[in-house]
């Protein structure tokens, strides 16, 4: 089904494809309307919005349709240690492929070598297949969130200490 790697870093022209793939798991999940990153303004800007310092972002690109993305970036309002995994969504019939995984990985390894200590994330309770992906990857449920990301509706909140990296 997949390529050997259906990564790459975002470009402009996905603008309207990772907006809709957002849109659209964002609204399976319920999470629609303020307090949610639905509704974030870089939704429609998101290479833009990645091209600052310690920022990255991939796109997940199958017989040339963009079905999934995520990235990792500065947590707003956290510590200059602190790196935000943000944004990781996959169309349904992307899921169960092993690619959240290996986007999962692509992440956390730009993280550590970009000089992060720890990789933080927000999620939803009902989000169990993502929430099972972060644990694997070591990541722990903390009981309240870090930073100002203004995603209060949110309702988990999970941790991952990162070894120390080469630094960026």
């Amino acid at each position: 089904m997949t390529p050997a790697d259906p990564f790459r870093p975002i470009t402009p022209d996905d603008d309207p494809a990772v907006a809709a793939i957002i849109r659209s798991v964002m609204t399976e999940y319920g999470a629609v309307g303020e307090g949610y990153s639905i509704e974030d303004p870089e939704v429609d800007a998101m290479h833009a919005a990645y091209q600052g310092p310690g920022a990255a972002f991939w796109v997940v690109e199958i017989d040339g349709q963009v079905l999934g993305c995520g990235g990792v970036a500065p947590l707003k309002g956290g510590d200059a240690d602190t790196c935000e995994l943000q944004k990781m969504y996959f169309l349904p019939r992307l899921r169960g492929h092993g690619l959240g995984s290996a986007l999962m990985r692509r992440c956390l390894t730009w993280a550590t070598q970009a000089g992060y200590r720890r990789c933080y994330l927000e999620t939803l309770e009902s989000m169990d297949g993502a929430r099972r992906l972060y644990r694997h990857y070591g990541f722990r449920d903390i009981d309240a969130p870090m930073g100002a990301t203004g995603h209060c509706g949110c309702d988990r909140w999970m941790v991952l200490e990162l070894p120390e990296g080469s630094g960026a």
